[in-house]
């Protein structure tokens, strides 16, 4: 395993800057995620950590020494890309061992190696077979042990289960998770799934526009997010941002008010839907969509500060389409935004509404 660092990284096309100064630290054997919307530098940033592109400014270390200058086949690391990339001509034996052929190791320990690898990620029976003969599972599988056989310092994920379906994400992202800790390989994984996100890294660096908007475990992001973009990218269903309104040492949100420390003035209050409640007072609306989820029901309430997402446990509907109701939530729970979009304090509790 291996420590990686990135010292003011830019990247240019031309006139256009896509990656702005980028200052990171990785501890051996952490497990860091990149997330972020489309186009906002993550995947650019892992390509130059490999070597694919080169930084425009900057240095990226590993085990402490520059390698800006060094090949990608030098740097001791290993990437499994979003396509897989195997060769459909081969057998998933000879793919996995395909990037031994340029090193110096002997045939028998490279097929030894090769069939280690293959145990690790359960194809052990399908090295006869080609590409074509595998299902989305069994490739991303097979693109994992091609990566591992080189015995790789750092592993580089870029989308890896994006092209898998809901359920075999969820199988794989638990088999990843577990086979880094075994191994204690380095790993970076970009992507853009939140969830995937908060369930697989130890650290997540969220970034926005090219430039890192956040940086924390995945209780940081999403308990005391930094700003509004943090707060309405992580978490599912999305958080709801209501205006408010800091005063005489309160927040006043429709008709509720709880105590707060910050300066006066207009606030963006935000409310997770699963901390959100019916309750006997508070917010006043009328239930105007209500979509089943298995074990929650996602309620939309129509009040008079906008249309609010409500989540309940339960895989049966306590109130239909239409139906009055009150919605109360803790301000323990809240997340209270300035007007440049930073997050202030949270309050501590709730009074009665006014």
């Amino acid at each position: 395993m291996a420590s990686l660092e990135l010292r003011g990284v830019v990247k240019r096309y031309r006139e256009a800057t896509v990656i702005h100064g980028v200052d990171l630290a990785f501890e051996r054997g952490e497990f860091i995620v990149f997330v972020g919307p489309s186009g906002c530098g993550k995947s650019t940033l892992l390509r130059i950590i490999c070597g694919l592109e080169s930084a425009s400014e900057g240095d990226i270390l590993i085990d402490g020494a520059r390698v800006n200058e060094v090949p990608a086949a030098q740097r001791g690391l290993a990437m499994v890309f979003q396509s897989y990339a195997l060769y459909p001509h081969m057998t998933v034996r000879d793919n996995v061992l395909f990037p031994l052929r340029f090193k110096r190791i002997p045939r028998k320990e490279a097929l030894a190696r090769v069939t280690a690898a293959a145990n690790l990620v359960q194809v052990e029976e399908l090295l006869a077979r080609r590409p074509g003969e595998l299902s989305g599972g069994q490739q991303q599988r097979v693109a994992l042990a091609r990566a591992l056989v080189k015995e790789p310092q750092l592993l580089l994920l870029d989308e890896p289960l994006s092209n898998l379906d809901a359920t075999l994400r969820l199988t794989m992202r638990t088999e990843i998770k577990s086979l880094q800790k075994k191994l204690g390989v380095t790993t970076v994984l970009v992507t853009h799934d939140q969830i995937e996100a908060t369930t697989m890294a130890d650290r997540i660096i969220c970034m926005r526009a090219g430039r890192i908007e956040q940086i924390g475990t995945p209780d940081d992001l999403y308990r005391r997010p930094q700003s509004v973009f943090i707060a309405g990218f992580i978490g599912s269903p999305p958080i709801n941002m209501v205006s408010g309104e800091a005063r005489d040492g309160a927040v006043r949100v429709g008709l509720v008010t709880f105590p707060f420390a910050g300066a006066p003035g207009a606030v963006t209050v935000g409310l997770r839907p699963e901390h959100l409640i019916f309750t006997g007072s508070g917010l006043s609306g009328r239930i105007a969509q209500m979509e089943p989820m298995g074990r929650e029901i996602l309620y939309i309430v129509d009040t008079d500060i906008g249309y609010l997402r409500v989540l309940e446990h339960g895989s049966i509907a306590a109130h239909a389409v239409g139906e009055p109701v009150s919605i109360g939530f803790s301000p323990d729970d809240s997340l209270v935004f300035d007007t440049a979009r930073e997050r202030l304090t949270t309050a501590a509790r709730v009074s009665p509404p006014a």
